[in-house]
């Protein structure tokens, strides 16, 4: 027979179980969101994925974007609407999570085009449904949620101060090393990061012998699996992050050195299902930009503060950094590391993607020809 397990005991007496962290309450909720478990947020109802959910749910009410409610055709719809802004809404019935799905997934509004009609509803835990929105996109799951759902199962719980601490990049440390001999570069060795709080591993591959009198040539790379894994001509993210590695080794040869940060968060941090339903929008019509914002989802959500970390923890603080964005040069000086030139990075566009750079460049302000 075992022995029983009993709580350790001090001087002070025996030690209570501790509170979870916000960082834990945070990934524990994002992990939440992937199950499909709802989530109860101080102060709100509880809260259902409409994506991930399962059983018999039904709920009266749906919390999704202000983009997506102004598609919807709300009363109360925005000219202007910012994607992760809240909006409360209810039908003439009750939704189960297959009807809330249609709702929630603008990419099946071709498929499934008559909804409604809706009626806005007064929100007045307003700073609750932001950070149930910006939950689900850490989640990579559609920004939609039945409220106070009929049939749900016990609920995550956390406060809504406490998504600003998923994946604190200063918690992030470098897990291991390892030669690794790339077609661009033999001696290249690769870095990988972990952090407690968050399930992505994000590496960099350094090229060339480190060198503080040197700035390094850096690439922020966010992983593209369409791209640069099985060769979609859709974006240009395949041929950058081979041209950025040939053009480290180049500099390596020339007694320098380089350094790609190879981020996980794909689609600039909405998370591959979600790119590919705004791929299944743009065969619609849409551009990557007004795709996102159709989804409730932002098209800049990349995470620069853990990409400056990255940079720490190796020991650079100054960078030539290969970008065509100026906004990227911005974010990273935020954090602290210094961006003494950038190097400019396009590539020729081919059929496919003509349109895409052609939206980088005119309505997000990316400095290609």
């Amino acid at each position: 027979m075992g022995k029983a397990v009993r709580p350790c005991a001090t001087r002070h007496g025996v030690h209570a179980l501790s509170e979870p962290s916000p960082s834990r309450r945070a990934a524990q909720a994002v992990d939440a969101l992937r199950h499909g478990w709802p989530l109860a947020i101080t102060g709100a109802p509880v809260l259902q994925p409409v994506e991930t959910g399962f059983g018999e749910i039904r709920g009266e009410a749906m919390l999704v974007s202000a983009t997506r409610a102004a598609t919807l055709k709300l009363a109360n719809q925005l000219e202007a609407a910012v994607p992760r802004q809240p909006v409360l809404m209810r039908a003439a019935e009750s939704f189960d999570l297959g009807a809330a799905l249609l709702v929630a997934d603008p990419a099946m509004d071709l498929h499934e085009p008559l909804k409604g009609p809706f009626k806005a509803l007064p929100l007045d835990w307003e700073p609750q449904a932001r950070a149930a929105l910006e939950l689900a996109r850490m989640a990579g799951i559609l920004p939609a949620f039945l409220v106070d759902p009929a049939g749900a199962t016990e609920p995550v719980r956390l406060d809504a101060a406490d998504v600003s601490h998923f994946a604190d990049a200063a918690r992030l440390r470098i897990a291991t090393r390892a030669k690794l001999p790339v077609a661009a570069a033999e001696g290249a060795q690769i870095v990988a990061f972990r952090s407690p709080d968050d399930t992505r591993e994000h590496v960099a591959l350094v090229i060339g012998t480190a060198s503080t009198r040197h700035a390094p040539l850096v690439r922020l790379h966010s992983e593209c699996l369409t791209g640069d894994i099985l060769g979609s001509l859709k974006c240009d993210c395949g041929p950058q992050l081979d041209a950025a590695l040939h053009a480290m080794a180049a500099e390596a040869d020339r007694g320098g050195w380089g350094v790609l940060l190879y981020m996980r968060q794909e689609g600039r941090g909405i998370g591959l299902v979600n790119k590919l339903r705004a791929y299944r929008l743009q065969d619609q019509g849409f551009d990557t930009v007004d795709a996102n914002t159709r989804l409730g989802l932002p098209d800049e959500a990349r995470d620069f503060p853990t990409a400056a970390r990255m940079l720490e923890l190796l020991g650079i603080d100054t960078i030539r950094l290969m970008t065509n964005n100026r906004a990227k040069v911005e974010a990273l000086e935020a954090e602290g590391i210094s961006v003494a030139e950038r190097v400019p990075h396009s590539l020729p566009d081919n059929p496919h993607n003509a349109r895409y750079l052609a939206t980088k460049r005119d309505r997000a302000g990316h400095l290609l020809p």
